[in-house]
């Protein structure tokens, strides 16, 4: 009988990878009924999933660039790869840099399965584990010798389900000479000079739109590790894109040059993991922000001021900023409007 295991042990090194390497074939009864699977958050040249069935003995294996589809009608990529050992249902740890698959490997999920059908070009699976449940199809598509294939979710997605928004215009300030009479009701943010823009993120990946709805992703790149960083979080964020030079003067940032002093200031969320929540209070979006604990290189989740709106004027004449923005503690999110529930007030 062929050796399953032949291509992974000749891409790998024993002596220089902690993963398992089997040194010799061992074939195994898989689970009856109920089998094992496991999917693995894959840090390496680029984020992926790895999606692991046992069969037949060994883990048949599937790279899945955005993660499975958590809504039926859309279709994944999935890369078959080599088969694994069963051992790999418990891996994690750092593949070492320059060798197959180097990175860091941590495990996002694992449960058992039921097989409804497994065919050399389709296979129909239910799974149920910690994070994931659902019936999903994986199919080959041709190319590559048989690694190409597609995964789609066929069940319906978790009650109270939304798909993510292709657009969310952003919600705009009313200008205002002073502080609110009633500051107890108010939310006060520092007023940021930069570039207005909403970030979508999904598998790992970004997609950033500017105020008027351009795709302006590409002339921000080093924004897109914070989607990576996010992962396996979906959200829609929105943020101002500025720089902030080594005196602490904060200007737009605009385009991909000079990226040492750029940062994106998260300061709404907007739907998150399957919920929108832009019919939520403000009060409520910010500490579900806050909650995302976004702080990396070039992104961060600025303060706010409930009911103190001294206190961010104050904070804004210190750093040089325009103002203040006082946004009420119970108004929704009102997308592409410009309301009276949000306002600008000058720091002077």
């Amino acid at each position: 009988m062929a050796d399953r295991l032949e291509e992974y042990r000749r891409k790998r090194d024993a002596t220089r990878t902690p993963e398992p390497v089997p040194a010799e074939r061992r074939r195994r009864r898989s689970g009856g009924d109920r089998r094992r699977f496991v999917i693995q958050q894959h840090h390496a040249r680029s984020l992926h999933w790895d999606l692991r069935l046992e069969h037949d003995g060994v883990l048949a294996s599937w790279a899945v660039p955005r993660g499975l589809p958590r809504e039926p009608g859309r279709n994944h990529l999935a890369v078959h790869t080599e088969d694994h050992p069963m051992e790999y249902l418990d891996f994690a740890g750092e593949i070492p840099a320059g060798e197959y698959g180097g990175g860091q490997m941590i495990i996002h999920d694992r449960g058992t399965y039921h097989c409804e059908k497994w065919q050399e070009r389709e296979v129909v699976v239910d799974l149920r584990g910690d994070r994931t449940a659902g019936r999903y199809v994986l199919f080959a598509t041709g190319g590559r010798d048989g690694r190409d294939w597609m995964v789609r979710r066929t069940d319906p997605a978790p009650p109270g389900w939304t798909s993510m928004p292709d657009l969310v215009a952003p919600m705009h300030t009313t200008s205002a000479t002073r502080l609110p009479n009633d500051p107890a009701n108010w939310g006060y943010e520092l007023s940021w000079d930069g570039v207005r823009a909403v970030a979508y993120v999904s598998g790992g990946r970004l997609r950033l739109l500017s105020a008027t709805g351009e795709d302006i992703t590409g002339e921000y790149s080093w924004l897109r590790p914070m989607a990576e960083t996010l992962a396996p979080t979906e959200a829609v964020l929105d943020g101002v894109l500025v720089r902030i030079d080594r005196a602490g003067r904060v200007r737009p940032a605009r385009g991909g040059r000079g990226t040492t002093d750029a940062q994106y200031l998260l300061v709404d969320l907007l739907w998150l993991e399957g919920s929108t929540s832009t019919d939520l209070p403000y009060r409520q979006r910010r500490e579900l922000l806050e909650a995302l604990a976004l702080t990396g290189p070039h992104w961060q989740t600025p303060p706010w001021f409930p009911g103190s709106g001294a206190e961010a004027r104050h904070t804004a004449r210190e750093q040089g900023l325009p103002g203040v923005i006082a946004k009420r503690l119970d108004s929704v999110y009102e997308p592409g409007r410009r309301s009276r529930a949000w306002r600008r007030i000058e720091a002077s």
